[in-house]
């Protein structure tokens, strides 16, 4: 299937009714299955891979009071799609609990690496074993109680890892310290994991880089979930590519725990002001802009894409820095973006590891060509290309979209949204 999409004036003004987040509901539904203490969780995220977790944990307990169902005897095979946190959450919380469990994601998240998890949780006493390729689900795992101690892990592959081991710590025997090796992967991300510990009661040490927690308890405190700031980046973009912008994001907090909160100050540059208001954000245009960007998303590698699609269209030469986690998301988002940016005669190249230089060879002939026809962007399976890419729509008179499905995976309002706010989104054969 793909969408095409138009708008017929570059006016973009009204009210958007954000997704949650689901990096922060992840994490809670995880604390939620640990917990001795039942607590409500409200906004809890509609996307896919948080429905999927959320059905695996219940699926987990039973009863009035959410005892753990002890499958000791029955090895249980859960599918979880292409959430790398689904996955990633479940191996440390399976290898921690009684019980055999399988494992297995999507043909993409099948070949993500999930090899250094596995590796600290089998120091930590785990028995896990590879049944495809080694490094890679799908894996068995044959849970028991963990004692905890101490384990050393790479930081720059993927901070799910170390977030993953973090939600089990407390209720391991002995607690848990995480010696980080080399540079940290999305620190942000930690940083909103430890910030929930927080917030059910519980304490964390980080100390250089080794991070410690000690025995205790969860309590059973109700949770929140915010908006998702990664969600807001592509309303940013487009706020960014419209002439005119009045949009009310609602549900974000100006004292975020989400690193991704950073656009507000970032899309400064792309002309875009932020508002906070009672109910979230209001966004109206600038006139700045600059000659030339650079900014590094090491922590912040979920918003990459729409600010490379936003520098693009804006024509600004943009230098993006610390990227080297894209590698292995959903798709090589560095590549895809090189490849669909030369589309609209962007030459995306990466210079050494993780750097991504934007500039434009052939501006002139690209300036004197209306591009009438429309522009098709591939998604790779990946929900962030699709919703990066759809608000060049603003520019060009006509973007298609192949398998714009790919957004349920974390926002899938996304169309209904764009929709709402005055963009023609239809099925191509219609």
């Amino acid at each position: 299937m793909t969408y095409k999409i138009s708008k017929s004036d570059k006016k973009l003004q009204g009210n958007v009714y954000l997704t949650a987040s689901k990096s922060e509901s992840n994490r809670v539904l995880i604390v939620q299955a640990l917990s001795k203490q039942r607590f409500r969780t409200t906004n809890l995220a509609d996307s896919m891979d948080t429905q999927i977790l959320a059905e695996i944990l219940k699926n987990e307990t039973a009863g009035e009071h959410g005892e753990t169902l002890k499958k000791l005897d029955v090895e249980v095979n859960y599918y979880t799609g292409h959430g790398g946190t689904t996955i990633r959450f479940l191996t440390a919380f399976f290898a921690s609990r009684e019980g055999t469990r399988i494992l297995t994601g999507s043909g993409r998240m099948n070949q993500r690496p999930i090899k250094p998890l596995v590796d600290a949780l089998i120091k930590l006493g785990a028995k896990i074993t590879y049944l495809g390729t080694e490094g890679c689900t799908p894996i068995k795992i044959e849970g028991k109680k963990l004692k905890g101690g101490e384990v050393e892990m790479d930081a720059g592959v993927s901070s799910q890892f170390i977030t993953s081991l973090l939600l089990i710590a407390p209720s391991l025997e002995n607690g848990l310290s995480i010696n980080l090796k080399g540079r940290i992967a999305s620190r942000s991300y930690i940083m909103m994991t430890l910030k929930i510990l927080e917030h059910f009661g519980v304490k964390s040490k980080w100390d250089q880089n080794t991070i410690s927690i000690a025995p205790q308890e969860y309590q059973g405190w109700d949770y929140h979930v915010e908006s998702d700031w990664s969600s807001a980046s592509y309303w940013y973009e487009m706020a960014a590519l419209a002439e005119v912008a009045d949009i009310n994001i609602r549900g974000l907090r100006r004292k975020s725990i989400q690193g991704d909160s950073v656009i507000a100050n970032m899309f400064e540059f792309f002309g875009v002001h932020t508002e906070f208001t009672e109910e979230g954000v209001k966004l109206s245009k600038t006139n700045y802009r600059p000659d030339i960007f650079d900014f590094d998303f090491a922590d912040y590698p979920d918003i990459a894409q729409a600010s490379a699609v936003v520098s693009a269209a804006l024509k600004i030469p943009m230098q993006l820095n610390g990227l080297h986690t894209l590698h292995v998301k959903e798709t090589d988002r560095i590549d895809a973006l090189s490849t669909e940016l030369k589309k609209i005669g962007v030459k995306a190249e990466e210079h050494g590891e993780g750097s991504l230089e934007i500039s434009f060879p052939n501006e002139k002939k690209n300036k004197d060509n209306d591009l009438e026809s429309a522009i098709e962007f591939k998604t790779y399976h990946d929900h962030r290309m699709a919703m990066a890419f759809a608000p060049l729509a603003l520019i060009y008179p006509e973007v298609k979209i192949e398998n714009p499905s790919v957004v349920k995976k974390s926002y899938p309002d996304y169309w209904n949204d764009m929709k709402a706010l005055g963009f023609d989104v239809r099925e191509e054969n219609q």
